[in-house]
């Protein structure tokens, strides 16, 4: 247990008195006083009851038992409460009217009445006068109190007194009971339905007093219709990529000019616009100028609409007063439409095969080759079709008509198309029924290479467009259209030649003629690349020596070229690169490179033509059809026949010492 406070300050003072010099003499033994053994009677048993002692004896209970407050007392200060209380509140509300409600001087903005009159359904474009009285119900005079007039935005004014949204009109002194009456002249402008309201203030000063004190009020209405209506003619449903139109019509509904109007279009996403009428101001803005009342501007927009069969798209139009000068954006809209469209399946689902594909990619062919076209057609509608057409259009370079042909279908030459009808199919096509099939055929000649030669990238395009009749059903297209198409890509006429030269070798005559066996006599070849239409990327050479025949040095023209040799492997390469289109043809240079090999024969040779180069093959990939090209040559012999100069009886390898005939 803790010592208690009073045994802690006599064990801190007998400290200080020990540790002290001058309290430490002064410190002796005491002399303790004797215990006493006296013996102390404890009863056995209890002997009687003892008496309870009564609460109010103790002095501690009775002090705190809580006193009883007298009656009188209590009512007197819950009288004094109540009455502080009611008093508070007095001087809340005193203070409130005193201060808000006019009591503090004899003017009040309560006191001033402003009443408009007006009707509560406003036609848009159309004006209108409000009547606004301003009365003053006050005892004292209103200074220098003016009406400040905040219209919607759009709303035309009267220049002289107003800016372009407000007015202030000064009404000078208005005495004690009297009022000012005002009209509001003004053109408003919304949408039907548009709620818009008119904010009203009227500054007042008081006499002696520099402060401006301000009253106000507001003008609420509806717009019963809009000053422009727009009517969007255009299908509901229409076919991913296929050809859209839509005419857009604004008119005028307003009894007054509508100035500076535009009328802007929100394309939703996958619209591609391919042409407008008129030409807009700029992507989906047109100005439609002044529009007196009754005008009309009509808007054609032509384009397609890309997505998913079952996507659903919104176009957005809004026709309106110009923001600013020279702004493109609408200020104030007077109206606004839109035009729900949905991306349907195809009615009629077209499929084109060019030579058997129908890889999206462009379908490679050689100039002069027979192309096969197959179209076949299903009729995806729940409902007949009814008069279809069916019209493939070749496009790009020119098609020798001579050489278009058709079981079933008429080759049309005024626009190089193939027509199928139900006249040209037997009534075939007169009817389809939901689900009936197809197939129309043709084909056509491919022009060859000397009419090309002047035509880089040579393509076709065969564009096949069907159209129908759909009766019965409402917000899809009556007259049906559906496209495909398919590129041609006409391939580039690629060619090398490899020719060996002795009396006209570059590098200088060296050896003999007819070559001699155990002499070496060396050859100059000359490689020669030609290309026509399309340019060949990755062009590369690559050919083979025998072990008697030997590249000499670097000998090889133009420097310039990439030309490697394997002394081990005896294999020639010539990185050609690219080979540009036309090279060779129409009096360009063609692509070359001469190199020089000496060729020693055996005598196990004589008599014989060997071989001088073997294996040599022209590789590279056409850049527009993406193909891979190889082309291979014949091997060079001695038999150098395109020498000038060089007859056959020099081509045979003769014995050493032989002597030609003179």
């Amino acid at each position: 247990m803790p010592p208690s406070d009073h045994e802690g300050e006599k064990i801190e003072r007998l400290r200080r008195a020990m540790y002290s010099r001058t309290y430490a003499d002064k410190l002796g033994p005491r002399e303790r006083r004797v215990l006493e053994n006296e013996p102390t009677g404890v009863p056995e048993d209890w002997q009687h009851k003892p008496e309870p002692i009564k609460p109010e004896d103790l002095p501690l209970e009775a002090m705190l038992r809580p006193q009883r407050r007298k009656k009188g007392a209590y009512s007197i200060l819950k009288f004094a409460l109540l009455a502080a209380a009611v008093f508070f509140v007095g001087a809340i509300l005193f203070f409130g009217y005193y201060l808000f409600f006019g009591g503090a001087s004899s003017i009040s903005a309560r006191n001033i009445d402003i009443a408009i009159t007006g009707p509560a359904q406003i036609a848009g474009g159309e004006p209108v006068n409000l009547q606004v009285t301003v009365t003053n119900h006050n005892r004292e005079p209103l200074d220098e109190a003016a009406l400040v007039v905040e219209y919607p935005a759009g709303t035309r004014l009267d220049p002289a007194s107003c800016s372009e949204s407000s007015c202030r009109i000064a009404l000078g002194t208005i005495a004690p009971g009297n009022a000012a009456a005002i009209k509001l002249p003004a053109v408003y402008q919304g949408t039907a339905g548009q709620r818009a309201s008119v904010h009203m203030e009227v500054e007042y000063r008081l006499g002696g007093s520099d402060s401006t004190f301000v009253a106000e009020s507001d003008y609420g209405f509806v717009f019963t219709s809009s000053p422009l209506s727009i009517a969007v003619e255009g299908n509901t449903e229409t076919v991913s990529g296929q050809p859209m139109r839509l005419v857009l019509t604004v008119l005028s509904n307003a009894s007054q000019p509508v100035p500076d109007a535009i009328l802007t279009a929100t394309y939703p996403f996958g619209f591609r616009e391919s042409s407008v009428q008129p030409q807009a101001a700029a992507q989906g803005v047109w100005n439609l100028g002044t529009l007196n009342p009754g005008d009309k501007k009509e808007i054609v927009i032509n384009g397609s609409l890309s997505g998913e069969t079952g996507d659903s798209r919104v176009f957005q139009f809004k026709a309106g007063s110009r923001e600013s000068p020279g702004s493109n954006k609408i200020g104030v809209a007077l109206s606004e439409t839109q035009l729900p469209m949905t991306i349907a399946q195809p009615f009629l689902d077209l499929d084109l095969a060019v030579n058997n594909s129908t890889d999206p990619k462009a379908v490679a062919v050689t100039p002069g080759s027979t192309v096969h076209v197959a179209v076949t057609y299903k009729n995806n509608l729940s409902t007949s079709i009814e008069n279809a057409v069916v019209v493939a259009k070749l496009s790009g370079i020119s098609v020798n008509g001579t050489t278009v042909r058709s079981d079933n279908g008429f080759y049309r030459s005024t626009d190089n198309a193939v027509l199928w009808d139900k006249t040209t199919t037997d009534g075939e096509l007169s009817h389809l029924d939901s689900g009936a099939t197809g197939k129309l055929v043709f084909t056509f000649q491919v022009p060859h290479s000397e009419l090309l030669a002047n035509i880089q990238n040579p393509t076709l395009v065969i564009s096949v467009n069907a159209a129908g009749e759909r009766l019965g059903e409402t917000g899809v297209p009556e007259n049906l259209q559906s496209t495909v198409q398919q590129k041609i890509a006409v391939a580039s006429n690629l060619q090398m030649r490899a020719d060996a030269l002795y009396f006209t070798n570059p590098f200088g005559v060296t050896g003999n003629m007819p070559p001699m066996a155990g002499i070496e006599t060396a050859y100059a070849v000359v490689f020669s690349i030609t290309n026509t239409t399309n340019a060949i990327t990755g062009a590369r050479v690559t050919a083979q020596l025998p072990p008697y025949v030997r590249l000499i040095g670097n000998h090889y023209l133009p420097a310039s070229e990439k030309v490697t040799f394997n002394g081990n492997t005896g294999s020639f390469t010539w990185d050609v690169g690219e080979v540009a289109a036309g090279a060779g043809t129409n009096g360009a240079p063609p692509r070359q490179v001469v190199i020089e090999v000496g060729f020693t024969p055996s005598t196990s040779q004589i008599g014989t033509q060997p071989v001088l180069m073997q294996d040599i093959k022209l590789t590279g990939s056409d850049s527009l059809t993406g193909d891979d090209i190889s082309k291979t040559v014949e091997n060079i012999t001695t038999n150098i026949s395109g020498d000038p100069g060089f007859s056959s009886s020099n081509a045979t390898v003769v014995a050493p010492g032989f002597q030609p005939q003179q």
